[in-house]
């Protein structure tokens, strides 16, 4: 098997386990840190994000950031039937078609990734500059998503930012461990970048269980979107990584993101619908067509009556 088919299978894989971390997290989104620490669906959820991490980074050892990254939109296709299981519905149309438009998305979008000279890994002054641009976009996120009543799409997309630079940085930690070992952890470059790993990837699942109170589609639509984002933004930028096929390749490459766009789009909608659930008119099993009221009758009397609301 290559490499590059290695990497693949296992992003599979990473998204399967950060999907069913996702649902998890959703389910018990409402509940308050204290309980949560006491909730076991809680703690399956940070076992499922953890094993999906562990992938991801293995991944990164054998394929390039601008082609991993792309495979956690899979998250949200996986996610679809895992939360339509988890209530007991089926898929529906809208979903299929979406997962089907996000699939071919992000297949032009992996035809076209590639590396400028092998998988490259971040310098001293690279790594400080990144940090410095994260924390501050972390902070304006984060501050948007503590403004009362505001969206949780905020702290979705710190969720995404967190998880696209943690995975620039283990790419970097992942190279330098395998060519060097564990002398490796001796570069002031590992250290500090395995720190910011820890640091970001608690921040990220913080910043989703907020966002996942307001329901699951969106936030993690967002979250998917902005993680790729942000770590193809570091790979182009900074690890010299391309979009193969030049000025054509860049034009599939954006009509490939749109496309997958779109697909997320759709299965939002879905989800945000699946949410709201059934009229609650329409399925409710008590009978509308007699239904007992009280009337204020002359003199001040009550009285019990029915009043015909089915005709």
């Amino acid at each position: 098997m290559s490499a590059l088919a290695l990497a693949v299978l296992l992003c599979v894989a990473s998204a399967a386990g950060y999907a069913a971390a996702a649902v998890l997290q959703e389910r018990v989104a409402r509940r308050p840190l204290g309980v949560l620490v006491r909730t076991p669906s809680w703690w399956a959820a940070i076992a499922l994000n953890a094993a999906g991490a562990g992938l991801h980074v293995v991944a990164l050892r054998y394929g390039p950031l601008s082609l991993v990254q792309p495979f956690g939109v899979l998250t949200l296709v996986l996610a679809v039937p895992l939360a339509a299981v988890a209530a007991r519905r089926v898929v529906t149309r809208t979903e299929v078609r979406g997962i089907g438009l996000t699939v071919a998305g992000l297949a032009g979008i992996l035809v076209l990734a590639g590396t400028a000279g092998g998988i490259a890994v971040l310098t001293s002054v690279q790594l400080v500059g990144l940090l410095l641009v994260t924390a501050a976009l972390l902070t304006a996120l984060g501050g948007w998503s503590a403004v009362p009543g505001a969206s949780g799409l905020w702290a979705a997309a710190a969720a995404g930012v967190s998880f696209g630079v943690s995975s620039a940085l283990t790419q970097t930690v992942a190279v330098h461990l395998t060519g060097e070992g564990i002398a490796a952890l001796r570069d002031p470059v590992v250290a500090v970048a395995g720190l910011a790993i820890a640091v970001l990837s608690s921040a990220g699942m913080l910043f989703s269980q907020r966002s996942y109170r307001d329901g699951l589609g969106a936030p993690l639509a967002v979250s998917t979107l902005a993680n790729p984002v942000m770590a193809a933004a570091v790979g182009l930028v900074l690890l010299g990584e391309r979009i193969t096929g030049g000025a054509p390749g860049a034009a599939v490459a954006l009509a490939s993101a749109a496309i997958a766009a779109a697909g997320v789009t759709l299965l939002t909608r879905a989800q945000v619908r699946a949410a709201a659930g059934p009229d609650p008119f329409r399925s409710s099993t008590v009978p509308a067509a007699r239904i007992p009221a009280t009337l204020l009758l002359p003199g001040g009397q009550r009285s019990a009556t029915r009043v015909d609301r089915g005709r």
